[in-house]
């Protein structure tokens, strides 16, 4: 299964992260039950869970009424959700719980320059938000949702200001936007709130993966969980649960043009790449300006080493500058490593095999090059005979 957040239209916050995963599927009752069985010990709350019809759209809105705001201490709360204690909430589900309050507590230190202990929080650790993370983070699990694929599309952060604890900020918050970090957003389309600090910290920490496109899937489901706010559009979080015959992914490509630089240096430098985790580096011939025979490094990345890498590709060449490509889209198949035992005319060695697939269908098998080159030498056979041996041998 594959799952994919789309909050481009209207953003998200924690109560259309709720509303989207009921919509899913997730128990409406114990939803319900949990956000009130925590919320209450941050202060007075209500929460009802029904349908509405926002601009069109068919969606399920969670109705969080809160009459205490109180602030907290982010070791105080963490200190007091230890000693709360429900049937349906696993140590795995508080674990998560706790990672989204962490990366609340970062972005509000790195906000004002203090230290994470001495974070208190404030509509962020009020009765709601303790409610709606809670009751996030256990539809999330219920739905079995952490063992498979999940997608983030770029949340719409809305603008104009929004009244806060430290008086009146400018949309999108300033914690937001640090929760957001190195995330593809999008601006507008009004002057409201879309994004809020609890629904990005929900979003980064449900997600695994985040890309400016839709992947290629076969859509099974689709949810919605409706925001507070009536728009001139469906103020709605979309949730699409589906399946993909082929596993994709997002990478980031970075290229440089070295007309300056010794083979040494060059080799060097792609073990220095593959070291620092690039997924795969190649040097292509080429002619630079003024007809100078030259080198295109090519290195493909996890858009999250991109920073790292292009320093490596600065220090290691000395070139002066490193284009980066953010976000291909790479359809991948699943890979196998599988040992198996090759008899070579009474001489058994066991050798490594690749084997990919698309669903359960094997579309390619190869022996490792390393194991091969081993045998190769260890029985002094020419390499293309060793793997044109296992290929005759070996059937998956």
């Amino acid at each position: 299964m594959v799952l994919i957040i789309d909050p481009q239209q209207a953003g998200i916050s924690g109560n259309m992260v709720i509303g989207a995963l009921v919509s899913l599927g997730a128990n409406k009752k114990t939803v319900k039950e949990i956000m009130e069985h925590y919320g209450s010990y941050f202060g007075q709350i209500t929460i009802n869970i029904g349908d509405v019809d926002k601009s069109g759209i068919f969606a399920t809105f969670i109705n969080v009424k809160c009459s205490d705001h109180q602030a907290i201490a982010y070791p105080s709360l963490l200190e007091t959700l230890e000693g709360i204690k429900h049937e349906k909430i696993t140590p795995t589900i508080l674990n998560f719980a706790k990672k989204v309050f962490k990366t609340l507590a970062i972005a509000e230190s790195h906000v004002h320059g203090v230290n994470i202990d001495k974070i208190h929080f404030h509509e962020v650790g009020a009765a709601d938000a303790v409610a709606d993370i809670m009751g996030a983070s256990y539809a999330f699990h219920e739905l079995g949702l952490t063992d498979e694929k999940v997608y983030g599309l770029p949340p719409s952060l809305g603008g104009g200001r929004v009244k806060s604890a430290h008086g009146n900020l400018s949309v999108p918050a300033p914690a937001t936007l640090e929760i957001l970090k190195n995330v593809p957003v999008k601006g507008g389309p009004v002057n409201h709130e879309l994004t809020t600090p609890t629904g990005a910290a929900l979003l980064v920490n449900m997600v695994d993966e985040f890309s400016e496109f839709y992947p290629l899937i076969t859509n099974k489901k689709v949810a919605y969980g409706a925001g507070k706010l009536d728009l001139e559009y469906p103020n709605v979080l979309r949730i699409v649960s589906g399946t993909s015959p082929i596993p994709t992914d997002n990478i980031s490509i970075l290229e440089t043009n070295l007309d300056d630089v010794t083979g040494e240096v060059l080799g060097h430098t792609v073990d220095r790449l593959m070291e620092e985790g690039a997924l795969d580096v190649t040097i292509i011939p080429t002619i630079a300006k003024k007809n100078r025979p030259a080198h295109l490094l090519r290195v493909i990345s996890k858009s999250s080493m991109n920073d790292i890498l292009a320093e490596t590709i600065i220090r290691e060449t000395g070139t002066l500058g490193v284009r980066t490509i953010p976000y291909v889209h790479r359809n991948i198949v699943s890979r196998e490593i599988i040992p198996v035992e090759v008899d070579f005319d009474g001489q058994p060695k066991t050798v490594r095999m690749k084997v990919a697939k698309i669903g359960e269908e094997v579309v390619n098998v190869t022996v490792e090059y390393e194991d091969a080159r081993k045998v190769s030498n260890e029985l002094k056979m020419p390499l293309k005979d060793v793997i044109r041996f296992i290929n005759q041998k070996i059937s998956f």
